[in-house]
This record gives structure tokens, sequence and C-alpha cells, in this order.
């Protein structure tokens, strides 16, 4: 159970920057000040979600659970690649400001909902 306490915290802990800094990302855009994308705030957030998916991974081969057998996990992995697709559109200067506004959106709710599937496990 080692291994698991490890890579719980890695995972939670990471998840939880993962929204930290993309949510920091998009008030910095909001509020006029696009000069992060020439700072760490840049690439930070892609070196942290390496470490998240490792985390994740690692998790699935210490406790077995599998994605297409556990529904919520499977939620979890669609959610994701929603939460990527929406993320590159929101954070992208050359998209009009509404495009990104609604990308915003969605990428958040997306967040959201995988921070809930992950804390409750809902068997469906």
């Amino acid at each position: 159970m080692h291994w698991y306490t490890l890579l719980k915290t890695l995972h939670v802990t990471t998840a939880c920057l993962t929204a930290a800094l993309f949510t920091l990302r998009l008030a910095l855009d909001a509020s006029g000040r696009p000069g992060w994308r020439t700072t760490p705030l840049k690439w930070l957030p892609h070196l942290n979600d390496t470490v998240l998916l490792a985390a994740a991974l690692g998790l699935l081969v210490v406790t077995g659970w599998m994605p297409f057998v556990h529904h919520w996990l499977t939620g979890k992995i669609l959610l994701l690649l929603g939460y990527i697709i929406a993320g590159r559109f929101a954070m992208r200067p050359q998209y009009r400001f509404s495009t990104r506004l609604i990308a915003s959106i969605l990428a958040l709710a997306q967040l959201a909902l995988i921070f809930w599937l992950a804390l409750n496990k809902p068997m469906f």
C-alpha cells in the first residue's frame, strides 16, 4: 500500500496544481496580461500534467483499475480529452474572445466533472 499512498498523493497534488495553473493563466489573459507566455507559466503546466499522467498510470498499475470496467474512470479519461481540446482553444490568443470564453467555460466544467468523478466514483 505504500506505493498507492505515494501515487495517490502525487496525483491529487498535481491535479490541484493543474486546475490552479489553468485558472491562473485564464485570469492573466482575461486581465490583459499576456506576458505570462514568456515566463515558466508557459511550460510549467505541461511538466505538471506529465507528472499527473505518470501518477495516474502508476495508480492504474497498483490498483488494477481498468478504464472500460470502471466506468467512472472511463468518464474521467473522456472528460480529460475534452478538457485538453477546450483548453487549447481557450489558451490560443489567435481565437476571438467569444471562442476563448466558451472554450474556457467548457474546459473548467469538464475539469469540475473530472474532480467530481474522482471524489465520488459513481457506479453507472
